[in-house]
């Protein structure tokens, strides 16, 4: 006769679940979760528990457009000539995102590089994978080659304006 728990069945995928702990509720939501959470020793779950990862503010990314990238797209002349914002951009997440995922740089999931089915690798990073350190460690370096090439970065309230 055939035991149906001598080969259990394969499991779902388990969804990756998210709480932030602030109240009280959140608390009980995060016990029974656990609770509800399915022993498996093929494949255990894993269960992290770490400060919020804070992503990078709007704001940041406004000020990287009309600020720094568009004084080196108006003011670097590389090889005879000037390059648009979007190309200056493009550069620099190739040079300065962060090769690996690091969790004081980049959100979960960060990947830099992919390959495309020619085979070529490609830059899949961006700059909205980064934390608020990582987006101002990434600034330092595009405002340092800026400066290298002889770029004056206007102030931010004046691009505004």
């Amino acid at each position: 006769m055939h035991n149906p728990s001598a080969h259990p069945a394969k499991r779902e995928k388990f969804p990756t679940r998210r709480i932030l702990m602030r109240t009280e509720s959140q608390r009980q939501a995060a016990h029974a979760m656990l609770d509800s959470m399915p022993l498996d020793d093929e494949k255990p779950l894993e269960l992290i528990a770490r400060e919020e990862e804070k992503p990078r503010k709007l704001s940041q990314n406004a000020l990287m457009w009309v600020g720094p990238l568009a004084d080196i797209a108006e003011q670097a002349y590389h090889q005879g000539r000037t390059y648009s914002a979007e190309l200056w951009h493009e550069t620099y997440k190739r040079l300065y995102l962060p090769e690996e995922y690091d969790p004081e740089l980049c959100k979960e999931g960060y990947v830099k590089w992919d390959y495309a089915p020619s085979g070529d690798r490609i830059c899949v990073g961006s700059t909205t994978q980064l934390t608020v350190k990582g987006f101002a460690q990434y600034l330092e370096q595009v405002h340092a080659d800026g400066a290298g090439m002889g770029v004056v970065f206007h102030t931010r309230e004046r691009r505004a304006a």
